[in-house]
């Protein structure tokens, strides 16, 4: 017995898709009549004479409800619900049974039936099981679309606020690149030194296996080091001799004046402590606090490197550049005093030719630099 889904004349769907129910019992006038007086409603009805039947069905017809019996020749119905249960879990099983025992309902409901009906009952009885089954069913497949709906909204809200960030994040270092060029007017004698020293710091970083987030913060405080020296009047900035013990105590002051002008903006608090602490060593003798070892954050010490490097291979007005290697013999020479040892072992490491290349690469664009971007930047690798 099945009932027909209603279309018009000419084969057009005229509503939603009718209930499709699947009655389990070997008892043909009991499974006969379950199904006229659901068909009567408007159900679509299917009928099994035993467990093993109606799984045959299960596998070609999606159902919205099954009612079973549970005492029959070839099986129980208590079978038919622990397959059911196991491979349709969202699919609503009502037990149907002549047995008045309160203990065999209770085991159906255990096992995952939503409902028991004991035989003989009322057609209205049926139907009143039947539809609170279904609309049981409707509101879990409504939740379950609600679920998976509100996650693709998240999904996509978390993807949109991810692309926001990184445009942001793009801008501020935008705005970082424009301060760092305005300070390269003010000292031209280092211009293009804090995109060199920060390339450097990058790829140091990298060796030692610094997480790519936290490079970024140590890229910020690296190309950002000398900010401070803004704050530097011109007389002592850009003094060509010797400077006097009072104007070093005023150009030492970059440190802490970089520092304040950073540590309020809070996507550079955690690079402001490097931008602080870029000129302690490793020993202590550094300034402004005098800081040694691993009480000097990681950044600064691997900067204070880089920036050793850059300086070393770069021409000034007193002395012309130096090689790469003699720049490695001479950071070898400072390790444990101007240099943390772990970081000046994994700096050796490193091949001067890649230095050499990195700094030619840096030169060699006239393009913004890629300072912040981190996956770009070639790994040094390890001998």
């Amino acid at each position: 017995m099945a009932g027909s889904s209603p279309e018009s004349e000419g084969g057009a769907v005229q509503g939603p898709r009718r209930a499709l129910i699947l009655v389990v019992d070997d008892e043909p006038l009991d499974c006969s009549s379950i199904g006229s007086t659901l068909e009567r409603q408007g159900y679509d009805v299917l009928l099994a004479s035993s467990g093993s039947e109606g799984l045959q069905m299960l596998e070609h017809n999606a159902f919205d409800l099954v009612l079973s019996d549970i005492v029959m020749q070839n099986g129980n119905g208590f079978g038919l619900l622990d397959r059911i249960h196991a491979q349709h879990p969202h699919l609503p099983v009502v037990m149907v049974s002549a047995i008045h025992d309160t203990s065999v309902a209770i085991d159906a409901m255990r096992r995952g039936a939503y409902d028991y009906l004991l035989k003989p009952f009322e057609g209205e009885h049926l139907v009143n099981t039947v539809q609170r089954a279904l609309d049981h069913r409707q509101a879990l497949q409504e939740s379950h679309n609600y679920q998976q709906n509100l996650e693709q909204v998240v999904l996509a809200r978390t993807e949109m606020l991810r692309q926001t960030v990184e445009r942001l994040e793009h801008s501020y270092d935008i705005t970082l690149e424009a301060l760092g060029d305005a300070l390269d007017l003010r000292d031209s004698e280092t211009e293009g030194h804090s995109k060199r020293v920060t390339a450097y710091t990058i790829a140091l970083a990298r060796a030692m296996g610094i997480s790519p987030a936290q490079i970024k913060v140590i890229a910020r405080g690296a190309f950002l080091h000398d900010i401070g020296k803004m704050a530097i009047p011109d007389e002592i900035l850009r003094k060509p001799g010797k400077l006097s013990s009072g104007e070093q105590t005023v150009m030492r002051g970059h440190c802490t004046s970089g520092y304040h002008m950073l540590r309020k903006i809070p996507f550079l608090a955690e690079s402001a402590e490097i931008v602080f602490c870029h000129q302690e060593r490793f020993d202590g003798s550094g300034y402004p606090n005098g800081l040694r070892g691993a009480e000097i954050p990681i950044g600064a010490r691997i900067f204070a490197l880089a920036d050793a490097l850059d300086a070393i291979t770069s021409d000034r007005p007193y002395r012309k550049a130096k090689t790469f290697d003699a720049a490695r013999q001479e950071i070898l020479n400072c390790s444990g005093s101007q240099f943390d040892p772990g970081v000046v072992e994994v700096f050796l490491k490193v091949p001067s030719e890649t230095w050499h290349e990195l700094r030619a690469e840096i030169i060699s664009q006239n393009k913004r630099f890629s300072t912040f971007d981190i996956a770009p930047l070639p790994a040094p690798p390890e001998r």
